[in-house]
């Protein structure tokens, strides 16, 4: 079995896609009996969801330039 720290992990990559079938699966056993786990599961579907439908996305590497740009000239 794996432990909770373990769990989290792979929740957290699970949330991001990146979880392999066996981790999964490992997830699933382990949220069977750890409530902890559980609530923290659901609670990280729920918020990839709520993130999903605000269809949120990271600024390109030129927004991150123009960005940069504008904050030195601030100073």
């Amino acid at each position: 079995m794996i432990s909770c720290e373990q769990a989290a992990l792979i929740c957290n990559k699970a949330q991001y896609r990146e979880a392999t079938f066996l981790e999964k699966v490992k997830l699933k056993f382990h949220v069977l009996y750890c409530e902890t786990c559980s609530k923290f599961t659901k609670q990280n579907t729920a918020f990839t969801s709520l993130c999903d439908k605000a269809d949120l996305h990271g600024l390109s590497e030129a927004e991150k330039d123009k960005m940069k740009a504008e904050l030195e000239d601030i100073q």
